[in-house]
């Protein structure tokens, strides 16, 4: 089966802020009403942000702390329960659970995906 998208032009990329980031804390959320991890992630200029991601079917909290994810920062804060999330943690939907977008070599914080 194909999918068609709608076409986009090179300025509605550049309104996406897609940078990458650190993970610096990493909280359960047992009020979320899917399992969810509370995520803290360094975006070097653009300063520290937190999310809820329902990624804890394939990442334990101590396999994410320190590692480098892929994040939109510029979607609208979202109100999720008792939190407050403040940026998107991208990731491919599978069976088993959402995998991470992985970055193949260190980058630095704040880095804009181009």
């Amino acid at each position: 089966m194909t999918t068609q998208a709608e076409t986009i032009g090179w300025d509605d990329f550049e309104k996406v802020l897609i940078v990458a980031g650190t993970v610096t804390r990493v909280e359960a959320f047992p009020e979320a009403r899917r399992p969810a991890w509370k995520v803290w992630v360094d975006f070097g200029p653009y300063g520290v942000k937190k999310t809820s991601a329902q990624i804890v079917s394939l990442y334990r909290a101590e396999d994410l702390l320190g590692r480098q994810i892929v994040g939109v920062i510029n979607f609208p804060e979202k109100q999720i329960g008792p939190f407050l999330s403040q940026f998107l943690l991208t990731g491919f939907h599978t069976d088993e659970g959402v995998v991470l977008t992985a970055l193949e070599r260190p980058v630095p914080n704040g880095a804009r995906l181009a």
